[in-house]
């Protein structure tokens, strides 16, 4: 069987578990359950810590994971990346006290909060900058204010809560993170299965299907303004003059499609999730 790792919990942990059910496997019922099997599939499950998955797929313990990109740089696991999951989206930065900091040179010599002391000082030895890291499990944002440091290195969103703790955003981007699978061995058979349906369901919610009857005549115009992965496919209608064509588009362009295609001539437009695929 392929052994997975999944997050127990935390931001990662219900998106991961929602995107495998809809790639076809399952999952568990019940969230105290640590370990479930797959038979069907041929997989089984082991839901743990997320900052814990990289050191159990690193170790050869178990196949396969999902995890954080910033929880796999910080472990200093042996595990790859594999492939991108596009949920779970963060950006890594330093935050001072207003006014004190403008580059990442002016760290130097000084104490930088973190929860993430792996992934940091890898960044800052890449910069050849050199501080006292304070590694704390959890929020970082009180420690200038508390005294224990006098910068940070944490997950920014809009940058609200540093704000608040009287911090601000500088130097480079220290990492974009995001949801990845990850293995130390991704030549198994299995694991490209799953990368095949993991990948057809984020196809699944980046594309819809849409239907349209338009003129014969202008077609290949058609054709121009939603081209499809490969190419449309076109059926006649019972009016010779008029054709049925089915695309994919990207959901993103849904609209401007709709519109455009409307206005070229195009009628009966209908769109059309897509639940999973194969390209």
């Amino acid at each position: 069987m392929l052994r997975i790792a999944v997050p127990n919990k935390g931001s990662l942990s219900e998106t991961a578990a929602q995107m495998l059910f809809e790639a076809g496997y399952t999952g568990r019922r019940d969230p105290r359950d640590l370990v479930v099997a797959d038979p069907r599939n041929g997989v089984e499950f082991f839901y743990l810590r997320p900052r814990d998955i990289a050191t159990y797929v690193g170790s050869g313990a178990l196949d396969v994971g999902i995890t954080g990109r910033d929880l796999l740089l910080d472990s200093g696991s042996t595990a790859e990346e594999i492939a991108s999951l596009d949920f779970g989206d963060s950006t890594f930065r330093f935050a001072g006290p207003h006014g004190r900091f403008t580059a990442l040179a002016d760290l130097s010599g000084l104490r930088v909060a973190t929860s993430y002391p792996g992934l940091v000082e890898a960044f800052l030895a890449e910069h050849d900058v050199s501080v006292t890291l304070v590694t704390l499990d959890g929020a970082v944002e009180s420690a200038v204010q508390l005294g224990v440091a006098d910068a940070v290195a944490d997950v920014v969103s809009t940058g609200s809560t540093l704000r608040k703790a009287g911090l601000e955003i500088f130097g480079p981007v220290i990492l974009q993170s995001t949801a990845v699978l990850i293995s130390s061995d991704n030549d198994k058979p299995a694991i490209a299965t799953l990368l095949r349906r993991l990948q057809g369901v984020l196809v699944a919610r980046q594309y819809v299907l849409m239907d349209y009857d338009i003129p014969r005549t202008l077609l290949d115009d058609a054709c121009l303004l939603a081209p499809g992965i490969e190419s449309p496919t076109v059926s006649s209608l019972h009016d010779p003059e008029w054709v049925a064509v089915r695309v994919m588009i990207p959901r993103l362009d849904m609209n401007q499609v709709m519109d455009a295609l409307y206005e070229l001539g195009a009628r009966a437009i209908l769109v059309s999730s897509i639940h999973n695929a194969r390209l």
